[in-house]
C-alpha cells in the first residue's frame, strides 16, 4: 500500500473579530460649480493678492462662489471678487479647476456635494477690501510671498503657487494701479 497524504481542512465558519459594520444609508449627491480667483496687483515693486476670511473658524481662502444659472465661470469669478473682496478685477487667464467632495445641507437635507471650482488669475482694477459683503469676516491684501502660508486649504495653496508662477512668467506682472 502506498503512503497516502491526508490534509484535513477545518471548514468551520469563524466569527469575525470585528462586529459587522452597519450599512449607513448613502447620502444623495449634488453637483456644484463655483468660480473664483487670485486677484493681484503690483505696487512699489511688490505683488499683493487678496485673501478673505470666512466662517466661524476664520478660514483664510481665495474669493469664490457658486456660478449662477447661465453665468460663465469667468464672469462669476469677477463677480465673486467684487462681492467677497470688494474689488473690481479683470480676467487674465484661467489658473486651473479643482475638484473635491464635502458633506453639507441642501434645503435641510444632508447630502454629499461634488464640487468643481474654476480659478482664474484676476488683475486688480479698483476698489477697497473694506467693501466686502456680509459673508466675509475680513478681506485683505497680503504679499504673494506669504499668501500660500496663510491659506487654509491645500488645493488653494496649489492654486496660489500656480498663480505666482504665471505672474512671474508673463507680462501680467507689469506695475499696476
Amino acid at each position: 500500500m502506498e503512503d497516502a497524504i491526508c490534509v484535513v481542512v477545518d471548514m468551520t465558519p469563524r466569527k469575525s473579530a470585528k462586529p459587522a459594520a452597519k450599512a449607513r444609508p448613502r447620502l444623495p449627491v449634488r453637483d456644484q460649480v463655483s468660480a473664483g480667483g487670485v486677484v493681484f496687483r503690483r505696487k512699489d515693486g511688490r505683488t499683493d493678492v487678496v485673501l478673505v476670511a470666512i466662517g466661524n473658524q476664520n478660514r483664510w481662502q481665495l474669493p469664490k462662489g457658486l456660478v449662477e444659472k447661465g453665468e460663465e465661470p469667468e464672469k462669476a469669478a469677477v463677480r465673486e471678487a467684487r462681492e467677497e473682496a470688494g474689488v473690481e478685477s479683470e480676467v487674465v487667464q484661467q489658473i486651473e479647476t479643482i475638484e473635491y467632495w464635502y458633506a453639507g445641507l441642501d434645503k435641510g437635507e444632508r447630502v454629499r456635494f461634488h464640487k468643481l471650482v474654476h480659478f482664474f488669475l484676476l488683475r486688480y482694477l479698483s476698489g477697497d477690501t473694506g467693501d466686502h459683503d456680509w459673508e466675509v469676516n475680513e478681506a485683505r491684501w497680503v504679499s504673494i510671498d506669504v499668501a500660500t502660508t496663510q491659506l487654509t486649504f491645500e488645493n488653494e495653496r496649489r492654486v496660489m503657487e500656480r498663480a505666482r508662477e504665471m505672474i512671474a512668467n508673463s507680462g501680467a506682472s507689469d506695475e499696476e494701479r
